[in-house]
């Protein structure tokens, strides 16, 4: 389990073949890697991945995963080398200051819009998504979302598209102030969401 709390932007040096798709070297950045093991689950934009290797380099140590032809075919920014949202699985003893995510990414959206809210880049900015219709139905004003990993807030929704209110800080630990018109975004909706939907649509 994961909360959308970003700990640490990393990178993918390298994406090369693996035993059933491909095999991940990242730079972890910032990321306390002293408690790491293989075996341990890191979500990688908001994709939960698990570590088969740790490897040294010469600028530090790397992160290697095995990411399944699956995983690739249901994600998106893991194929190819580039900057991803890390976080290390919860602890029992965590703050839970996100919202609690399993790291099993529903599907890819697309960034209609990304503009800063006053006019001033240095403040918040407006994103705005268009999601899967299949996703469209579990997203709620007020509920929880991730995108690309991050625990975020919908601002408003509208048919399948959504917003959502990012502010400096989450600008700054995050890859999101990259965004561009048209880009692609894992998404991983609210579980309450699709225990609800499961619930009332189930036959008794």
């Amino acid at each position: 389990m994961f909360t959308g709390i970003v700990q640490a932007k990393g990178r993918i040096v390298a994406a090369g073949s693996g035993p059933d798709g491909l095999r991940l070297a990242i730079a972890p950045g910032h990321l306390d890697t002293d408690d790491i093991r293989i075996g341990d689950s890191v979500a990688v934009n908001g994709c939960c991945l698990t570590v088969v290797e740790l490897r040294k380099a010469t600028d530090g140590m790397q992160l290697l995963f095995d990411v399944s032809a699956e995983t690739i075919r249901c994600t998106t920014g893991l194929a190819a080398p580039g900057p991803v949202n890390l976080e290390k699985a919860l602890r029992l003893a965590d703050r839970l200051g996100g919202h609690l995510m399993t790291g099993h990414v529903d599907g890819v959206g697309e960034v209609v819009a990304f503009a800063a809210v006053t006019g001033d880049p240095g403040g918040s900015w407006r994103l705005e998504i268009a999601a899967p219709e299949a996703l469209a139905r579990f997203i709620a004003a007020k509920g929880s979302i991730a995108v690309q990993g991050v625990s975020l807030t919908v601002n408003g929704v509208e048919g399948r598209r959504f917003h959502v209110n990012l502010i400096p800080h989450t600008l700054a630990a995050t890859t999101l102030g990259t965004l561009s018109a048209g880009d692609p975004v894992n998404l991983e909706v609210d579980l309450v969401a699709r225990y609800v939907q499961r619930l009332s649509s189930a036959e008794l």
